[in-house]
């Protein structure tokens, strides 16, 4: 491994190379700008990674005949990539990312990490994200490493040798960081009923944001329960800690919580450092819904942007517009759906922040459907829990309309009913 500056790295990369870029809390911010700082001396360079966090500055369209956008989930620092011509997305699972790199589907030729420093035996860890990283390190040509001392060290595939890093840039900086927000009487009253779906000994999956906080918030008196998941944040710190969360009923990594990435606080951060309880695997392990299904009740709580009434789920699009990506939900949908006494939630509110009707009768008209009507069990809001499983579309239909926002049930079921006459 050879120590650099930024810029010295940076000029490894070529006109029409294909980078891949680390995840989510672990982005290395400082090695992406340094490649951005070169763009008048390069032309077709393309990024690809899922969801990064901080600024993205080879994602500018002023910078468009240098960089490309290709994300295989989009973030926030990207989604005006797409509309503004540098930037595309491609629909893949999550758990199908890392074989894109094996399989050869996409190849690259440089990946950027952020690693924790060496240990007196060499060894780094990913800390906070393993997602796809492994398999891109596996099948790129350089692998280039920002070591920041903020990093904390996680246990599984997240542990790699300096051998496996080409070229390494000191630079320390505390990771991004996300503080919980306040939940709301919304969200809470979701939060409530998703919890009364949640048996004694379930094994968890859910994402970020405040309905999983709210959900968690309310699972205190709970008892065994697991954690396998995609990511985590600092809503099951609490229950780890007290007990309710100790993976004692779960089969796969039995005693020891599962996922692939996580992002919060620094409080999440301190606590993942060097606790063996953590493990993080890439996620074609952790996503696998053949792996998912050994666990006993997997309970999968996910979102949607809307739900038509016969049960199909937009998560990715806002009708043709591009908003985030497939991500793993499919792969907890059925990995739960398949485990024994397993369950499949999605839980969103009923209308949006600006007051737009989110239990729809027809999906809007390009949106994408991440989760079949032939998938979906349980749809939850703070009107109530509609359980599809089984349902013919009438049933569907009368079961999403009574959880609908009261404004909007007259209106969707007479837009519904008049469509098939």
């Amino acid at each position: 491994m050879k120590y650099v500056s930024a810029s010295e790295a940076a000029k490894v990369v070529k006109s029409g190379d294909r980078i891949y870029v680390h995840a989510a809390a672990a982005t290395p911010n400082v090695l992406t700008k340094a490649i951005s700082d070169r763009a008048d001396e390069l032309r077709g360079v393309e990024f690809c990674h899922i969801h990064t966090e901080g600024a993205a500055p080879y994602a500018d369209p002023a910078l468009a005949d240098s960089f490309h956008v290709n994300s295989f989930f989009i973030g926030k620092n990207v989604r005006h990539t797409i509309a503004a011509g540098n930037g595309s997305y491609t629909p893949v699972f999550l758990s199908e990312v890392p074989n894109l790199f094996r399989k050869g589907a996409v190849t690259l030729d440089v990946v950027l990490i952020q690693v924790s420093p060496p240990d007196e035996h060499g060894f780094c860890s990913l800390g906070v994200s393993v997602e796809a990283t492994v398999a891109a390190m596996e099948c790129a040509k350089v692998v280039i490493a920002q070591i920041n001392s903020f990093m904390p060290r996680t246990f599984g595939d997240s542990v790699l040798h300096i051998s496996k890093i080409d070229m390494a840039v000191e630079h320390n900086c505390p990771l991004y960081a996300s503080k919980p927000t306040v939940i709301t009487d919304t969200e809470a009253k979701i939060g409530g009923f998703v919890a009364e779906l949640i048996e004694d000994e379930s094994t968890l999956q859910m994402g970020i944001g405040n309905i999983p906080n709210a959900v968690l918030a309310q699972l205190t008196n709970h008892k065994d329960l697991g954690l396998h998941t995609e990511m985590f944040s600092d809503g099951v710190i609490d229950l780890i800690e007290s007990g309710v969360i100790n993976c004692s009923k779960k089969a796969v990594t039995k005693g020891r919580a599962l996922a692939t990435f996580l992002i919060g606080s620094e409080r999440l951060y301190k606590f993942v450092d060097n606790n063996p309880f953590i493990v993080l695997k890439e996620s074609n392990y952790v996503n696998d819904t053949s792996v998912i299904r050994q666990n006993p009740k997997v309970v999968a709580i996910n979102s949607a942007l809307e739900v038509d009434l016969t049960g199909q789920v937009c998560a990715d699009s806002l009708g043709t517009k591009m908003y985030s990506g497939v991500g793993g939900q499919m792969d907890f949908v059925r990995g739960a759906s398949l485990s024994k006494g397993g369950k499949a939630i999605i839980a969103l509110s009923s209308v949006s922040n600006r007051g737009d009707n989110r239990i729809v009768p027809f999906l809007k008209q390009g949106a994408g459907v991440v989760t079949t009507r032939a998938h979906a069990q349980y749809i939850v809001t703070e009107y109530g829990v509609a359980d599809l499983y089984g349902k013919t579309l009438k049933q569907r239909v009368e079961a999403m309309a009574s959880i609908a926002h009261p404004n909007f049930r007259e209106e969707v079921l007479r837009t519904y009913y008049n469509s098939i006459k």
